[in-house]
C-alpha cells in the first residue's frame, strides 16, 4: 500500500507510521509523511519519504498523492485552545487544507480510503446525557466548528463518490507522552505524566468534570481498523465515533494513586481556569459507540490499564 500520512511530526503520526511499518499483516511499499515542521528523520526505512509542507497551500499535492495512492490519514491541525486564540490559522488548516486534499485526492484517484481525525468537540451545549452517532454537531469553539466544517465536507465528497472518506471521531487522548500542548484538554495527560515523573501539574478544571477518553494504543488501532474497514454506503453518516470511556478527573486521580500511592497526588496543583474549564466541559462526557464496536473497532477496559500502558510503553523512551 502507498499511504500518506500528514502531521506525521505530531505524536499520533508518529506513533502509526511505527504502527504501520511494524504490522506483517499490512503490505507498505511506501508511507509519504507530511508535516510543516522539518522532519526528525528517527527512522531508516525505504519506504519512508519525509515532506516539510503547508497544506493551506496546494502546490506539491499532485505530485504525492496519485492514482497509486491507496489511502490518506489526514491528521494535520491547529488544536483547539490555538485554534480559539488565532482563528484565521485554524481556518486555514483545519478547514481549507482538508478541503485542498479532498480535492487532489478527487482529481487523481477517488478510491483512495481517506481517513480524518475528528473530535468530540464538534459537540457542546446542553447535550443529552448520552451522545449518539446522529446527534446534531453543536460545537462550542472555533476547533470544534472547524472539525464540524470538515465533517460535513467529506461526507459530502463521499456521497458523490469523489473519495472513499471516513471521519472518526476521537476521544480524548491519554496519555500522551511528551511535552504539553496548547489543547485545551492537555491537562489531561499532565495529571498524570507530570507526577509520574515526578514532576508538578497543573489540574485547571472541576474534579468532578467528567471526560471521554481512549489511551493512544487504541486510537492508533482504531486507525488502522478504518483503513481496512469495508467501504460504507455512499448515501450514509461517514462519521464513527470512536469508543472510549467516561471518568472523572477525580477518579482518574484515584486510580493512579492506587497505583502509584497517595503521595503521587502531591505533585497536582489545583488552578481553576475558567477558560479551559468552559471548553472542555462543552464536550460530551459519554457517547453510544455500539455502532462502532459492531464495527469492530476496540474500547480500553479500565483507566488503570491506561496508566499501565503508559508506564510499559512510553516512559522508559521520554
Amino acid at each position: 500500500m502507498k499511504i500518506v500520512i500528514t502531521g506525521a511530526q505530531g505524536f499520533l503520526g508518529r506513533r502509526l507510521t511505527e504502527t504501520l511499518l511494524s504490522r506483517t499483516d499490512i503490505n507498505i511499499r511506501k508511507l509519504i509523511l507530511i508535516d510543516v515542521v522539518k522532519p526528525v528523520v528517527a527512522q531508516d526505512d525505504p519506504r519512508l519519504q519525509w515532506v516539510q509542507m503547508d497544506l493551506s497551500n496546494p502546490d506539491g499535492l499532485e505530485g504525492l498523492i496519485d492514482g497509486e495512492t491507496d489511502a490518506v490519514f489526514h491528521l494535520a491541525a491547529i488544536v483547539s485552545s490555538h485554534a480559539e486564540q488565532d482563528p484565521d490559522l485554524g481556518y486555514a488548516i483545519n478547514f481549507l487544507a482538508t478541503r485542498n486534499l479532498l480535492e487532489v485526492c478527487r482529481g487523481n484517484n477517488p478510491n483512495i480510503r481517506f481517513i480524518f481525525s475528528s473530535s468530540l468537540a464538534v459537540f457542546g451545549g446542553e447535550l443529552p446525557a448520552q451522545i449518539q452517532n446522529h446527534t446534531a454537531l453543536t460545537p462550542q469553539s472555533t476547533y470544534g466548528t472547524q472539525k464540524a466544517m470538515c465533517e460535513l465536507l467529506i461526507n459530502d465528497y463521499s456521497r458523490k463518490g469523489f473519495v472513499d472518506a471516513l471521519s472518526v471521531r476521537l476521544p480524548t487522548i491519554c496519555i500522551r507522552p511528551g511535552k504539553p500542548n496548547k489543547a485545551a484538554s492537555s491537562f489531561v495527560s499532565s495529571i498524570m505524566r507530570e507526577p509520574l515523573h515526578q514532576q508538578r501539574a497543573i489540574c485547571p478544571v472541576a474534579p468532578e468534570l467528567r471526560l471521554w477518553l481512549s489511551s493512544p494504543n487504541t486510537v492508533i488501532d482504531n486507525f488502522i481498523h478504518a483503513l481496512t474497514l469495508p467501504s460504507l454506503p455512499q448515501r450514509s453518516w461517514h462519521v464513527i465515533n470512536l469508543p472510549g470511556f467516561s471518568i472523572s478527573v477525580h477518579h482518574m486521580l484515584e486510580a493512579l494513586a492506587a497505583i502509584k500511592g497517595e503521595e503521587i497526588l502531591g505533585y497536582i496543583d489545583f488552578e481553576f481556569d475558567a477558560a479551559i474549564n468552559d471548553i472542555v466541559a462543552s464536550w460530551p462526557a459519554e457517547i453510544n459507540c455500539e455502532q462502532a464496536l459492531s464495527l469492530g473497532f476496540k474500547a480500553d477496559s479500565s483507566f488503570k490499564e491506561v496508566i499501565n500502558q503508559f508506564i510499559r510503553c512510553d516512559m522508559r523512551f521520554e
